[in-house]
């Protein structure tokens, strides 16, 4: 089997904050830094450390400043979900932000947990897809307000109409994409444009960005960190949105475990094929822009996860493609 990209961005120390700035954290966490140890997991490009303060308290700091447009805002949205989860949420306990002079910075409780192996072992996977219905059930209703998921995203349910718009306009050639996706781009356009918000309305708080790295293994939980797209979904969205990434990190193939995961029992079956046309689409879109700003390895991760979304949908799509509408 191919190895996946990682999920691995570019990272900063602890002691790329300014000075005044980490003055700042450590008067919020009640203690001078003693050590910091970076963490390399997940693709913000900044600051993402293990702290030990000189009390021997110990804190989980992430922090952007201008390496990306896009972070730090992504960052104050997280901090106002984290700061509103109710405290039975499987997610560590927020400490408080610093937000100033171009950084944001975030601080948690340091959690004694690990990150699942890769690839997936069937142990830790049934885990984690336990926890997932758990975190469903936990969460709805939205004990919080929060955007609905057809909203929350720029590009996703967008994705096979970017890539459209950027074939007429002479933008994208469509150089190896898949040649059934080629020759139906018109028809995934439409579906998204029709289907893509009614098919992810819901009254969950979905986490909306579920991947092994967006995940703790304790000792006796499962907690699900970095919340910052956070919406309003169905019950089945996040397992949906992981499934593609678990089948690309040596898991088994997505339609195997929607077929007998709690949280899929009574989803409307068309409205999850729109679901993963549309991610198919945002990353197939994505996969074929060029890097964003501190983002070296985000668009190989992405390529990877279109692969297997692509397949998923090809799948099907060959048993629903006239209730849908398509050819």
């Amino acid at each position: 089997m191919t190895q996946p990209p990682p999920a691995e961005g570019s990272r900063l120390p602890w002691q790329a904050i300014p000075a005044h700035l980490r003055a700042r954290v450590e008067s919020l966490l009640g203690g001078s830094v003693q050590s910091a140890h970076t963490q390399p997991g997940g693709f913000s490009p900044g600051v993402a450390a293990r702290l030990t303060l000189r009390t021997g308290r110990r804190a989980f700091v992430k922090a952007v400043g201008d390496l990306n447009p896009d972070s730090p805002d992504l960052h104050r949205a997280e901090a106002r979900i984290a700061a509103a989860l109710p405290a039975q949420t499987p997610a560590p306990r927020f400490l408080g932000c610093v937000d100033a002079d171009g950084w944001v910075i975030l601080a948690y409780e340091d959690v004694d947990g690990r990150q699942p192996a890769q690839p997936w072992r069937r142990q830790e996977l049934t885990r984690v897809l336990d926890a997932i219905a758990d975190l469903a059930a936990a969460l709805t209703p939205a004990p919080i307000e929060a955007p609905p998921a057809a909203t929350r995203y720029r590009h996703v349910g967008r994705g096979w109409q970017d890539l459209a718009a950027a074939a007429a306009r002479g933008a994208d050639d469509l150089v190896g994409l898949a040649p059934w996706a080629r020759d139906r781009l018109e028809e995934l356009a439409t579906l998204e444009r029709n289907r893509w918000a009614a098919a992810v309305s819901g009254t969950t708080l979905a986490h909306g960005d579920v991947r092994a790295d967006n995940i703790l293994l304790t000792r006796g939980r499962v907690l699900f960190v970095d919340w910052p797209w956070a919406c309003l979904a169905p019950r089945w969205f996040d397992l949906v949105a992981m499934l593609p990434s678990v089948a690309m990190q040596g898991g088994p193939p997505p339609e195997q475990v929607l077929a007998v995961h709690r949280v899929a029992r009574g989803a409307d079956p068309d409205d999850v094929t729109t679901a993963v046309a549309a991610l198919a689409g945002v990353w197939t879109f994505l996969g074929r822009r060029p890097d964003p700003p501190g983002l070296p390895t985000l668009r190989a991760f992405q390529r990877a996860q279109a692969v297997v979304a692509l397949d998923w949908l090809a799948q099907r799509l060959a048993f629903a493609s006239s209730r849908l509408g398509l050819g």
